[in-house]
């Protein structure tokens, strides 16, 4: 093993990536344009990514029988080439079913099996979702202390069902992972929630039970204050 990944797996990543609001996703996707057979294209990608967490390889793997309408089922392969079925809500089946309408119009599209296709009748690369991604991105109005790429949509997924109580062994089962400790560095708690433990805090609560009581009263401003030495 080299050096390089020893250490990696010894203190983790260094820059960790982040997850974006649920406000920030619902303006990536409003950028998308949906009037051009590329974007309703490109849409179905991130919607799969953000929605049921794909990686991008996944996604990139899909065949056209991978996705079950009636059943409402999704076959992905995973890393290792460990498969997990996924179930697809009716939002998400109106946007890959927006995708099948129009993807015959893509060059060649009836000599492969792949789900996705490129303009020029092949395989929709992993390279191509990743530019065109970032071209996306470059479009937001918002800024983040972190770099946005595909693999943002998954992190986001994951922290989003975190914030709405979701048990960690379901995002764990969504993800594709064999363990909860791959699942939690995908968790990205927001500030709300954060916020929220705070405030559960048995210190918080019996010092706002005092102040309540009207036993503890709090001074902010003093006059005259003596300086320290």
């Amino acid at each position: 093993m080299p050096f390089y990944d020893v250490l990696k797996i010894r203190h983790g990543y260094r820059k960790r990536p982040g997850a974006l609001t649920p406000n920030q996703i619902r303006r990536l996707f409003s950028i998308i344009d949906r009037r051009t057979i590329l974007g309703i294209r490109d849409y179905a990608v991130y919607a799969l990514m953000y929605q049921l967490g794909l990686r991008v390889g996944e996604v990139h793997a899909l065949n056209l029988e991978d996705i079950d309408f009636k059943n409402q089922n999704l076959n992905a392969i995973g890393k290792g080439k460990k498969p997990r079925t996924l179930h697809i809500n009716q939002a998400l089946i109106e946007i890959l079913s927006h995708y099948i309408c129009v993807r015959e119009h893509f060059y060649n599209s009836h000599l492969t099996n792949a789900f996705f296709v490129s303009k020029k009748g092949n395989r929709l690369a992993i390279r191509t979702m990743e530019d065109n991604f970032q071209k996306i991105t470059s479009s937001c109005s918002f800024t983040v202390p972190f770099n946005i790429a595909c693999h943002t949509l998954r992190h986001s997924l994951a922290s989003h069902l975190n914030d709405n109580d979701v048990d960690i062994l379901v995002i764990q089962s969504i993800l594709g992972h064999a363990s909860t400790r791959s699942t939690e560095p995908y968790i990205h708690p927001s500030n709300a929630v954060i916020r929220r433990a705070m405030e559960k805090l048995p210190g918080v609560k019996f010092v706002k039970e005092l102040i309540r009581k009207g036993e503890l009263k709090l001074n902010f401003q003093y006059r005259n204050r003596p300086k320290r030495e």
